[in-house]
Formats: C-alpha cells, structure tokens, sequence
C-alpha cells in the first residue's frame, strides 16, 4: 500500500529474491488479484490456482512443452530437449522417448531400489547422528539422491562430488541475473560432455546400470539415440538430484517451524509417508513450470495469442483454499490427495514414485535415530532459482534417541 492508501498492483518475477525467501505471500495475492496475471518485463503469463493450474496440465494439445520448462532464454526454445529430454517434447516424440525410458521406472523397479537407498540412507545418517551436529543438506539430503541417481546411471562414487556441483551451478541465479549464468552454461557442457563419454564407454562395454539399459532400450524396433540417452541422463541428474534433496530438507524444515507437526512426525516411523505428502503440497520443491500457447487460447476468460508463455505456479496451487482448506497451516493430517506437485497428465513426473521413496526412507530412518532436534535459522541460507525452491544450507542439532 502506497502512502496515499491505494494498493499497489501485485507484482510477481521468479527471478526475484524476496520470492525466492518467501513467494506465498504473492501467491495469495494472484490467486485474489491476478488469477490470469501478466508479466510485460519477462514476458509471461502466470496462472495461480489449483483449478486453473490442473486444467493446463491436462491441455497439452494447446499448452505446450516443446520449448521447454524453464523461462531462462538460453534454456527456452526448439532446442530445449537436449537438455530436458521428453520434458521438452509433445507427442509423439514424447509418447516415444517416455515409452522407451519409462521401463526403468516401473513400481517394481523402484521397489526393488529399497535396500540400497535404506543403506545410504544409514551411511549418511549414523556419522551425522553420531556428531549431534550436521548440515542437512551438505551431510545429509544433498548426498542420498545423488547417490542413488548415480548409482542407478553408473556414476561412480569419486565423481559424485563433482557432478553434483555442476549441477548446483545450472540453477543458482545471482540477484538481478535473468538467465543461465556463463558459469552454469560452462557446467552442462562438462555435464554433457561426462554423459557423452559414459554412452561411449557403454556401448564398447555393457555394465548392470541404466546407461547401458538406456543403449539396449527398443520398442517395436525403435532405439534411443546417443544424444537422446545423454539429455535423459542430464535431466536426471539435474531434476532429480535437485528436487527430491530440497524435498527432503523442506520436510526438516517445516516440521521444526510448527513443533505439534514434529511431534507427530518424531513419534511414530510410520508418519514418514504422510509428512512427505504435505511437504510436497505445503512447500514443493518444483514452484512452477513454462507452458507455451498453440494457436489462440482462452484462459480464464482472455485470448492468449499464438505461442504465448504461460507459468504454472504449482507452488500456489497447493496453497489454494478452494483445493486445500486453511492451506497455510502445515499439518500431516491433512488429505493431500489433490496436490499437483508432481505434475499432470501425460507430463506427470516419471520420478515421482522414486522421490517419494527416497524421502520416506531418509525420513523413516532419520525419526529411528532422533529424539528431538533443533535447526539455526540464522545459518539457513536458501537456493536462488527460478523453478526449484529449498535450502543451500540447513544448520541442525539433534538428541539421539
């Protein structure tokens, strides 16, 4: 509100920092203000609610993916899928490339993942116990998905390290930075150039990972290319380490912000499932997601023109009182069937059933070892990006049980 008393209209940029620290606030305000808003300066649309949000996802004929996800301009564009894989394809590239990928994500696949990620999971968390003190994304949710990324495409373990900071590189933005910085571009061509020698590796000899899976991946005849298997092991890598680490400390996080929540969650191992389901609604990792209009479209009552940009702010959906009723209050009871963190349609997260259970393990095996614990706010420091949102640091104190 302006000193004369009017409102100032709602303004909403992911690029900004204050969104980046807290975007709900905003959120209220489009989903009351600007359910249809617009963005001269990046040139964008944004739709805000859970209704308007579903909907798209479900319309892909005319909201489209083949330019991408994100808005940076380096990143949007025809070339946007290689990079992004089928993230960035409509059909039938994309019924094709998701077809022959997806057997590696079946329900029994991922299953069959338990053991492993329960044993890196105990790897991680029996030394950081042990010290009573830790960072949660350094010692803890920053290395499990990697891990188990890099243990599933045959990353070995000397080059985790390394990979994951390349990829911590693509999406962090400096204040005041509306695209890819130099040194993030720098990273994916290192990343890409890691990835086109893994396949080369593979194809002179076959290994028990999903890269060689991905060179013998056929269907009715039809194989992935060299370029194909390396953008789909860049998107892993990159979407998959990122999103399901910042899950896990959000979990953390929001947890110890309401302490009736973290008395839930510490008193039973069996809560596990249900704190990550509201963490994914109350506070997902993956805020928002680019559509592009083909051909005139008609949204909430507007005619976008031919190839309009248009956000998904998922991360408002999951906030919208019509959808979640007292949305603000984070509460593991809560019915969290209508979150639509993971996506829609025929674009519904392929990973989706491999984050949730990477993050039930971690958090199962975390509430057998703490009693209480305790985080520094003042030391929590926050990713800057556009799309994905969670912590760089997260400073914890725990009571071993």
């Amino acid at each position: 509100m302006t000193d004369t008393g009017t409102v100032t209209p709602v303004h909403y940029s992911p690029y900004d920092y204050e969104i980046h620290e807290d975007p709900y606030p905003t959120y209220t305000r489009l989903r009351t203000e600007a359910p249809l808003y617009r963005n001269d300066e990046f040139d964008f649309w944004a739709l805000s609610r859970h209704a308007a949000v579903l909907a798209a996802f479900r319309d892909p004929p005319r909201l489209s993916n083949r330019f991408g996800v994100p808005l940076d301009p380096s990143a949007y564009g025809p070339h946007a899928h290689k990079s992004m894989s089928f993230l960035a394809m409509d059909p039938p590239r994309h019924t094709r490339m998701r077809s022959l990928v997806s057997k590696a994500f079946t329900t029994r696949r991922v299953a069959e993942l338990e053991p492993q990620i329960r044993a890196l999971a105990v790897r991680y968390l029996d030394a950081a116990v042990e010290s009573g003190s830790f960072d949660m994304i350094g010692d803890v949710a920053g290395k499990l998905p990697m891990d188990v990324i890099s243990q599933m495409i045959g990353v070995p373990e000397h080059d985790r390290a390394e990979v994951r900071r390349l990829a911590d590189l693509l999406v962090h933005r400096e204040e005041g930075v509306f695209d890819v910085p130099q040194v993030g571009m720098e990273a994916a061509l290192v990343l890409a150039g890691y990835f086109a020698d893994m396949v080369t590796d593979r194809r002179r000899a076959r290994r028990d990972d999903l890269t060689s899976g991905l060179l013998d991946a056929e269907l009715e005849g039809d194989r992935l290319s060299d370029d194909e298997i390396i953008s789909f092991l860049f998107l892993m890598v990159v979407a998959g380490n990122e999103t399901t680490t910042k899950l896990l400390a959000n979990a953390w996080y929001w947890a110890w912000r309401f302490p009736d929540q973290k008395a839930k969650a510490l008193a039973d191992v069996r809560r596990a499932p249900q704190w990550v389901e509201e963490t994914l609604r109350y506070d997902t990792s993956s805020q928002m997601l680019l559509r592009v209009t083909t051909g005139e479209v008609e949204l909430l009552g507007t005619v976008l023109p031919d190839a309009a940009r248009v956000l998904l702010l998922v991360g408002s959906a999951n906030r919208d009182p019509d959808a979640f009723p007292d949305p603000d209050r984070y509460d593991l009871d809560r019915d969290t069937t209508g979150l639509i963190s993971f996506g829609g349609g025929r674009h519904f997260c392929l990973g989706a059933p491999l984050a949730r259970l990477e993050a039930r393990v971690m958090l199962e095996e975390l509430v057998a070892r703490v009693r209480d614990y305790d985080i520094d706010a003042a030391g929590a420091h926050r990713v800057h990006s556009i799309n994905v949102r969670g912590f760089a640091t997260l400073p914890t104190t725990v009571t071993a049980r």
